[in-house]
């Protein structure tokens, strides 16, 4: 074990049920006692992790925070606490084969088909969010304490279009909820703003922030950036299908903000190596990144509404495995250089 722990930043996307991925890099990372995480920044299904991470840390450490990760997961769907279970989750096909089983099936067409032509405030006083029971469900004086690792979760403010990023006390199971809040599936969560005194409406944070990265470029917190990404950044084959055309429109427009951010750490990385800029004058990010493409090539915007154990446990671990991978390769990276090529990514 080194002696000088490696503190890093996390970055966690949203994606819904395939935040299970994240969930496995997260277990993995927890395993390497010379890694220690100062700061989270997350969205949607990432601040779902980001909350239960914290929480757990902060009540036991390690073990806490594995535990409360297990716990979240099991909430959604994981189910797997049996032998019986554990033998036909070995037996389970492919995810490939899960994915086209649930795109192709008539509930997933009906559902798909409710979304595109009625809204969530139809329902009336019918209307319930399914996520509150599990983000109420947080011990908040953990997941807001001052130790551990600082916390960010952003939104969309629905009014404005800016994201919001709620940090320290301000996180609650309504911050939770709004950086999760599909706008087809989910009315839009309201929240008190303490300073104008008025009520913001607010959607998922993955349209401005997938995860949002600025918050962690404080002098105060590490260099490095690792980025858990679960939205494919490339596709090989055109999207034909509409099923197909609207799975990578939703992967494209929860990428682009992510994008954004790291086109412009990429300038001023050269601005730095130019002479451009002074050295100390802005915040030099080693940026780091754990995905499964392949993976996720094979899933889509549908698997992420079907949070079945089959699919998640194949997703954790899966992300069990990209970590072990990035850690066997950049371990001995993290605090000294980035292992993403910038530039590359727009070439």
């Amino acid at each position: 074990m080194n002696t000088t722990p490696i503190k890093i930043n996390l970055a966690l996307q949203g994606g819904g049920a395939h935040g299970a991925f994240t969930w496995g890099v997260l277990d993995r990372l927890l395993d390497d006692e010379d890694i220690e995480v100062a700061a989270i920044s997350g969205t949607s299904a990432g601040a779902m992790n980001a909350a239960a991470y914290k929480s757990g840390w902060i009540e036991d450490g390690r073990a806490g925070a594995r535990a409360n990760l297990d716990w979240l997961w099991q909430q959604l769907g994981a189910v797997q606490d049996t032998p019986m279970a554990q033998w036909m989750l070995a037996l389970a096909p492919s995810a490939a084969l899960v994915t086209k089983a649930f795109e192709y099936s008539i509930g997933n067409a009906m559902a798909d088909a409710a979304a595109r032509f009625s809204s969530p405030y139809a329902l009336g006083p019918f209307y319930d969010n399914p996520l509150r029971r599990v983000a109420e469900r947080f011990n908040y004086d953990t997941v807001c304490a001052a130790g551990g690792p600082r916390l960010f979760i952003g939104a969309t403010n629905v009014q404005t279009g800016k994201i919001k990023v709620f940090s320290g006390s301000d996180i609650s199971a309504d911050a939770i909820l709004a950086s999760a809040c599909l706008p087809t599936l989910f009315q839009a969560v309201e929240i008190d703003n303490p300073e104008t005194g008025e009520t913001e409406a607010f959607w998922d944070g993955g349209y401005t922030g997938n995860p949002a990265l600025f918050p962690l470029f404080a002098r105060d917190l590490p260099d490095d950036i690792l980025i858990v990404n679960i939205n494919p950044l490339e596709r090989v084959e055109t999207p034909r299908s509409a099923q197909q055309i609207h799975n990578r429109i939703n992967e494209v427009s929860f990428n682009s903000s992510l994008l954004r951010e790291l086109r412009a750490i990429g300038f001023v990385k050269r601005l730095l190596a130019d002479g451009s800029l002074q050295p100390g004058t802005m915040k030099n990010v080693l940026v780091h990144m754990i995905a499964d493409d392949v993976l996720m090539n094979q899933l889509s915007v549908a698997t992420k509404l079907a949070p079945g154990p089959v699919l998640l446990n194949h997703l954790k671990q899966a992300g069990r495995g990209a970590a072990d991978v990035f850690l066997a390769a950049h371990k001995a990276d993290l605090n000294q250089r980035s292992t993403v090529d910038l530039q590359a990514m727009y070439d």
